[in-house]
This record gives structure tokens, C-alpha cells and sequence, in this order.
């Protein structure tokens, strides 16, 4: 079984929007909704859960009934944080998932999924335990520790760019989230970073550089550029 857990806890300070960023209509739809049908469409998902702001749970499930999104089985209430939310998310399938199920951890707020990024994400998981979107690295890098000035280059060949969505299969993360919890590991940005603290290895699979994370205004404006291109011309193979 693959499960989809998109996370839609954010508030999205950023946006200078009176509603979380996430329900931001682009085209008279709502972003998360974007997120959900990509998910939705795809033959090797079998089901959707949002992990969501209290307060919102009850529009999650009319947004689905009002999109067909027929694969949404469980809301949940976020956490205190990104890695809270998502360890709602995965505990909160316990009882529904055995250990060698697939989930597909997602921020909601990446409504740009083409079906290659999800094949390429469940083939590596399968194969691995673990895959995260991953791409190469362009620019220049020089480490900072105040943001102001660098003395230190690092070498582009030894770096990744990490995205989401990330695929687990489920024991493993369910174990690392109670594992982190229990050492005390509280705030990493991703599970890809709470796995590394943890000793783990990650494991890469196809990324695109069009998978905009829309956290302001212009993001917005990029995702109404990208949005309707044919899924050949939003990632390079």
C-alpha cells in the first residue's frame, strides 16, 4: 500500500495573507487542492492523508468532496512544528499500515508533483526503505555562519538539493519518529534531516528544479507560469 501524507500545518507568515497559505486560490482553486489531485490521479497511490491546522479539518473533507478527491481517508491535526505535524501524520496510520508500506511525506504547498517524481520515489523506496526528490547543485556554494561573508567554498560535486516529497516505508519511519521523540529530537526541518541525526542513510531519487515551494507572492506568480506545462517540460530526465 502507498499512502500520500500531505503536511498542511504552516500558517505562512511570509505571504502577508489573512488565511494560510495553503488555501490561497490560484485560478479559483485552492493551492492544497492542486497538491491533493496530483496524488489523486496517480495509479500507485492508494490513499490521501492531510495533516492539517486546527480549525481546518471540516474544509479539508468538503474541499475533497467538492474536487473528487475520492482517494482522502484520514485528517489529522498538525503539531507543534513541521516535524510534529508529520509525526501526527505517520503515527496517526499505526494501525492501518504494515512495516513494508509505503508513505509519501509532501508539503502541500509544492502543488507541481509530476507523475515521474512519484514512480521515481516509490521505485527508490522500494528498493532502499527510503527516497527523497533530490537534484544537483548549480550554484556556487560558500558556507556562512552569520550571512553577511564566507571564507569556506564547498565543492559542488559532494552537495544535494533536497525536496520533498520523500518516501519511507512506514516501519522505519514510525520507528524514527518515536526514536527522535524519545532522544529528544524535536525540530528537524524534514525527515530526511531527523533520519540523518539519527545515524540513517538517505537515499536519492529524481527531483526538477520547477517544484516551486510557494511561501511568497512570487511563488505564486511562478506557479500560475508553471502550472499548466506538459509534465516533459517541468522535468529533465
Amino acid at each position: 500500500m502507498n499512502v500520500a501524507i500531505i503536511i498542511a500545518g504552516g500558517t505562512g507568515m511570509r505571504m502577508n495573507s489573512e488565511i494560510p497559505k495553503q488555501f490561497i486560490k490560484v485560478d479559483n482553486k485552492p493551492i492544497i487542492v492542486y497538491t491533493m489531485e496530483a496524488f489523486e490521479r496517480h495509479e500507485q497511490i492508494d490513499a490521501i492523508e492531510v495533516v492539517i491546522l486546527d480549525g481546518y479539518v471540516d474544509y479539508i473533507w468538503e474541499l475533497a468532496k467538492q474536487y473528487n478527491i475520492s482517494k482522502l481517508r484520514w485528517v489529522v491535526q498538525g503539531g507543534e512544528n513541521g516535524q510534529g505535524s508529520a509525526r501526527n501524520g505517520v503515527l496517526n496510520l499505526k494501525n492501518e499500515l504494515d512495516g513494508d508500506d509505503i508513505v509519501i511525506i509532501h508539503d502541500a504547498i509544492r502543488p507541481i508533483v509530476p507523475k515521474v517524481i512519484i514512480d521515481d520515489l516509490i521505485r527508490v523506496a522500494k528498493l532502499h526503505g527510503n527516497a527523497c526528490s533530490s537534484l544537483p547543485t548549480q550554484e556556487t556554494l560558500i558556507q556562512s555562519d552569520n550571512n553577511q561573508y564566507g571564507n569556506v567554498s564547498l565543492e559542488r560535486s559532494t552537495v544535494r538539493r533536497i525536496q520533498t516529497p520523500q518516501a519511507y516505508k512506514f516501519g522505519k519511519i514510525a520507528w524514527a519518529h518515536e526514536e527522535a521523540l524519545r532522544r529528544g529530537i524535536t525540530n528537524s526541518v524534514y525527515a530526511n534531516t531527523m533520519m540523518i541525526e539519527l545515524g540513517e542513510t538517505i537515499y536519492f531519487s529524481l527531483g526538477f528544479i520547477n517544484n516551486v515551494k510557494i511561501t511568497t507572492p512570487e511563488d505564486i506568480a511562478l506557479f500560475k507560469a508553471l502550472k499548466d506545462f506538459p509534465e516533459k517540460d517541468l522535468v529533465s530526465q
